[in-house]
């Protein structure tokens, strides 16, 4: 499977809209900022037809040294970000595991 950066989506954007590489840049840049802002501040942010993220809190654990497996690390709690597609999303994303499982076994 590739990977799309940021660049490859700013470039396909611009190509289908007519807007320039720095206006879809700044768009979605803006976009980025604006909902990793809100994540910091704790707030669910929903994309219909998307997906939505939100911020959930892991519990404190005890980890392992992999140098030292005898050494108890404490693991803080930490916020982490989540994200659960939108049925849109799920539904255009359900074909392709064949080709994924397919790909694995080349």
């Amino acid at each position: 499977m590739a990977t799309v950066t940021k660049r490859d989506l700013v470039v396909r954007i611009s190509n289908e809209t007519g807007l320039t590489q720095r206006q879809v840049f700044d768009v979605l840049q803006k976009t980025l900022d604006a909902v990793t802002a809100d994540l910091a501040r704790g707030h669910t942010v929903v994309m219909r037809n998307f997906g939505t993220f939100e911020v959930r809190q892991t519990k404190a654990k005890v980890g392992r040294n992999p140098k030292n497996p005898g050494l108890d690390v404490p693991i803080p709690p930490r916020a982490v970000v989540k994200f659960k597609p939108g049925k849109e999303m799920k539904e255009k994303v359900a074909p392709i595991l064949p080709l994924i499982i397919e790909a694995g076994n080349k």
